[in-house]
């Protein structure tokens, strides 16, 4: 009993994980990838999340091992971490952000049906998601992500299942030579993996998290309780990962139909996904449930991102101390970072208020090529001294870590290459 007690106060930044990856990645990328490619783009969801695995485990991994966030890691490596760390986040930040905001902005018009600008929509949202982290702080952010997870995944496994024997699964799971020739299919494909399951960057969001997680439960996890917390939200996003392929490949693979561009014509078309499986009832139930889901990726985003930036600049002025509050939303720079963010993706989410899709290609694909340098200070970071040596990954993951940094670093240098010199 004390053990189920003791993983209760544990589990929590696991979902929150959850909830940051479940989002654009699944809702967009995975639909377009069933919709237009059929069965082809499985195992590309499937390597993706085997290939990031390392790097997202090492975040809660570093925190329960040392009592400490993977940035204080970065810093003990040297200054040139924090620096490259700084640039890599300032590269990506406001287009996740400015992305999963749409999102959750086009789900809203969507199910009201009400014709709301989106610009006011989508500040309405980050203002909404500001005041509920004022307001609750952790302890708001770990309740509403777990329940809009827990509904949406119920909904979409039985949509998935009702949808199974309407698809041809005579065809293959992988690219064929035709898409793998196809230039207009690669990025799609490097778009995919830019944010399946989500960006890097939340490893270091979910080393935060697992601290500020002991420091409002009074309770230090042990390595293998944030693992297993870790591991229930990773394989729940890669399996969700799948059920939208399946859902798109399903219902509109083969029909001619061609996924809207808008982000609330998007939004409808996605809903309409489990209207056509399970009838008119999921319209609003469901519908409701993707965007809950969606907020609560936005939710995430929006404590996340500040959270690390104050983090950062806290790393840069001074070492950390065990039971610091890291990154807290009591503190100004979190305050300052958190405006900065929110009116730089207005910025950004004006250039692209007529077309969901390109935004979310362009958000992907910088997270595709600043992972390769996240996912080896990460690596750094859990290989250390500072790491206890019963509590470092083993031969296998260290092997594995290496393999998945050279093969995201292919990755990045071949889309790189496709896109400023072929």
């Amino acid at each position: 009993m004390s053990t189920r007690r003791s993983f209760g106060k544990a589990i929590g930044p696991g979902l929150l994980f959850a909830g940051a990856a479940i989002g654009a990645s699944h809702l967009v990328q995975s639909t377009r990838a069933g919709a237009n490619y059929g069965l082809a783009m499985l195992s590309v969801v499937v390597l993706a999340n085997l290939v990031k695995y390392p790097a997202f485990s090492f975040g809660p991994r570093y925190a329960a091992a040392t009592g400490l966030s993977l940035l204080e890691g970065y810093r003990r490596q040297g200054r040139w971490a924090l620096v490259l760390y700084g640039a890599v986040t300032a590269l990506s930040v406001f287009t996740i952000q400015a992305a999963v905001t749409f999102v959750t902005a086009g789900l809203a018009k969507a199910l009201t049906g009400v014709d709301w600008d989106p610009l006011l929509l989508s500040a309405g949202i980050m203002v909404l998601c500001l005041g509920l982290i004022a307001a609750g702080n952790y302890t708001w952010l770990d309740r509403i992500v777990k329940a809009a997870v827990l509904l949406l995944t119920i909904g979409t496994v039985v949509a998935t299942a009702v949808v199974l024997p309407r698809i041809s699964w005579g065809h293959a799971f992988w690219p064929n030579t035709q898409i793998l020739s196809d230039t207009k299919s690669l990025f799609f494909i490097a778009a995919l993996i830019g944010w399946m399951p989500t960006a890097i960057d939340v490893s270091v969001w979910h080393s935060l998290w697992t601290l500020a997680k002991s420091r409002a439960t009074g309770y230090k996890p042990s390595v293998e309780e944030s693992l297993l917390d870790f591991n229930i939200g990773y394989v729940g996003t890669a399996v969700l990962g799948l059920c939208f392929v399946l859902l798109g490949a399903g219902v509109v693979y083969g029909t001619g139909v061609v996924m809207p561009g808008g982000a609330a014509e998007f939004s409808a078309a996605v809903i309409g996904l489990y209207t056509d499986t399970l009838g008119e009832w999921a319209h609003y139930v469901l519908g409701f449930a993707a965007f809950l889901v969606m907020f609560s990726t936005t939710l995430t985003v929006v404590d996340g991102s500040p959270r690390a930036i104050s983090a950062f600049v806290a790393r840069w002025q001074a070492a950390e101390v065990e039971g610091e509050a890291v990154g807290d939303s009591s503190g100004r720079n979190y305050w300052i970072s958190a405006v900065v963010l929110a009116a730089g993706s207005l910025l950004i989410l004006n250039q692209f208020l007529a077309n969901l899709k390109d935004l979310v290609d362009l958000a992907t694909t910088i997270s595709l090529v600043t992972a390769p340098p996240l996912a080896w200070l990460n690596h750094k970071a859990i290989f250390s001294d500072e790491v206890a040596g019963g509590q470092r990954p083993g031969t296998l993951m260290f092997r594995a870590s290496l393999l998945a940094v050279a093969l995201q670093s292919l990755l990045a240098g071949y889309y790189l290459y496709l896109r400023f010199l072929m």
